[in-house]
């Protein structure tokens, strides 16, 4: 019996439907569950493993994906054949909705004592098991066993099915390009991960401008730039287009025709409040050779954090593009306020991640970026604006291709510098001043601006020492993040200004000052490791010991 007023109430015909043929496949599914026999009907839904899977899974996901509006089959026994083949074909009928075929199976089918047991999970079975296991599927008790008549059947398949379809779709191939050349072009160098043309023809340089402009807009300008250049690169956000700016202007949103929303033949995608799905999907188009890219808050990358991992062993040119990369959110508090994460995401083997400091920075980078073909990265962002540096006074903007570049330098005549100061993003700027009030009071200060900390220990040693020799053990870096990461570029003598608890809800520039990021900070940090004075690992426990011990003023 369905609940007519249920059906009413939802006034969703197509979902009301897409249940009943679920609860029509598991009727007409053959076989049961564990070994009465019977059919499994209504009892299918709610799981058929007994007490011990719900102690893994509970949840009811069928159901959830009918609410979803999926097209939701279900077979009660992995081992029916048939029933996997309805199931099938139900897929490959459906035009317009996602499958998700619930199949419902044992764990370590057969084995004597470990069947439906969550120890055979992580465990191996044993030799003893393993044996009584291949004597119920009577099956030879021989390690590494594949009959012969399998292989050919597998190579038998592979030459014929994957064979012929390859050369049907070679065959298409040079169809589709007779009628439409310059579309044919454009999808073969799609494919072999060429880029067009002259594909930066539309990138101009930023003038400098003291008041200047978000990394998140100055890289949203850079991103149509690459658009118009590039016909595959396509992507969206999460949910945050207008935070993020990570809108293709003048393009269509891939959308069904039929919504009146867009057509397929968009470039900007709506990914919906879901980041972990969001990488999962660039990653899905970075193997069908588009060039895919994916925006929300830095702060919420760690719900993607899997598909970014992802991307890194698959090498997939996804392009993460996290704004919002600081404490200079501000009002939005320790919640919104990145402390740990780019630390994190500079973590990930094969992962590029680029903080830029203006707008040129921003412009190097994308040109840096369209050319890879096996690499993700991560670009992170601020929210405020930061000033377009004059690069006649200081140095071009080019050297982001090598990660990290002599942005200023105080010393003469060829002799090292008595200190460096390091930094990415908008702690730049701060550095410049530390830097001009240093080689004010006669300091060989040289600032060094780090965009990339993966491609600058990519260099060869030579341009890795001439930036940062090691006659100058006096070093102090700049972030709003934590020390972790810059450790092996300061060494043991150096000190970070930076992140050690979490941040406060307060205007940009009071959080800032609250939290350290000051001319007067960095000078003194500067003096300390001068003097080869350093704050000690202990100092930082300190600070973040008195921080949980604070309670509120009256």
């Amino acid at each position: 019996m369905v609940n007519s007023s249920w059906v009413s109430t939802c006034c969703e015909r197509r979902r009301f439907f897409s249940a009943m043929r679920f609860l029509r496949i598991v009727d007409e599914g053959a076989g049961g569950c564990g070994d009465s026999g019977a059919g499994p009907g209504l009892d299918a839904i709610t799981g058929c493993l007994g007490k011990k899977a719900e102690w893994a899974m509970s949840e009811d996901l069928s159901t959830r994906f009918i609410a979803y509006g999926w097209n939701v089959l279900r077979v009660g026994d992995a081992n029916d054949v048939e029933a996997l083949t309805r199931a099938f074909l139900s897929f490959r009928r459906e035009s317009d909705r996602p499958t998700l075929i619930v199949v419902d199976s044992h764990i370590a089918w057969g084995a004597p004592t470990k069947q439906d047991s969550f120890h055979a999970h992580g465990t191996p079975l044993g030799d003893k098991e393993v044996t009584a296991t291949k004597h119920i599927y009577n099956w030879p008790d021989e390690k590494f066993l594949v009959p012969e008549a399998v292989t050919q059947h597998f190579r038998d398949q592979m030459a014929r099915r994957g064979g012929i379809a390859r050369k049907e779709w070679e065959k298409t191939l040079v169809n589709y390009k007779k009628q439409f050349p310059e579309e044919g072009r454009i999808l073969e160098d799609m494919i072999a991960g060429r880029l067009p043309v002259a594909w930066d023809q539309f990138c101009k340089p930023f003038p400098a401008d003291a008041k200047g402009l978000a990394t998140r807009q100055s890289s949203s300008e850079c991103l149509n730039f690459m658009g118009k250049g590039v016909p595959w690169l396509m992507g969206g956000s999460a949910d945050l287009a207008t935070s993020c700016l990570t809108t293709l202007k003048g393009m269509d949103d891939f959308m069904p025709p039929a919504s009146q929303w867009g057509q397929y033949a968009g470039r900007n995608l709506h990914f919906g409040i879901r980041e972990h799905a969001m990488g999962s999907i660039m990653n899905g188009l970075a193997l069908c050779k588009l060039r895919p890219f994916g925006s929300t808050f830095l702060v919420f990358s760690d719900y993607m954090r899997p598909p970014i991992r992802l991307a890194s062993i698959m090498e997939m040119p996804c392009i993460f593009i996290f704004t919002h990369d600081s404490i200079g959110v501000g009002e939005d508090g320790p919640t919104h306020q990145p402390v740990e994460h780019v630390g994190c995401l500079r973590s990930i083997p094969g992962l590029v991640v680029f903080r830029p400091c203006d707008a040129n920075e921003c412009l190097e980078m994308w040109k840096y970026i369209m050319p890879l073909k096996d690499q993700p990265v991560a670009l992170i962002l601020s929210r405020q604006a930061l000033p377009t540096l004059d690069r006649q006074k200081f140095a071009a903007a080019e050297g982001v291709h090598k990660g990290g570049y002599i942005l200023a330098d105080a010393s003469t005549n060829g002799a090292p510098p008595e200190l460096i100061l390091m930094s990415t993003g908008s702690e730049v700027h701060l550095m410049l001043q530390a830097h001009e009030v240093l080689a004010a009071s006669g300091v060989k200060v040289r600032s060094v601006s780090v965009p990339s900390m993966e491609i600058f220990k990519q260099q060869p040693q030579e341009y890795i020492d001439m930036v940062l020799p090691n006659a100058c053990r006096a070093r102090v870096s700049i972030e709003a993040s934590r020390r972790d990461s810059w450790g092996s570029l300061i060494g043991l003598d150096g000190e970070h200004v930076g992140m050690i608890t979490f941040g406060l809800s307060a205007p940009s520039k009071k959080v800032q000052i609250e939290k350290g990021f000051t001319v007067d900070a960095v000078t003194a940090a500067a003096r300390r490791v001068m003097s080869g004075q350093p704050r000690q690992i202990s100092s930082r426990a300190e600070v973040l010991k008195s921080w949980k011990k604070r309670k509120l003023s009256t």
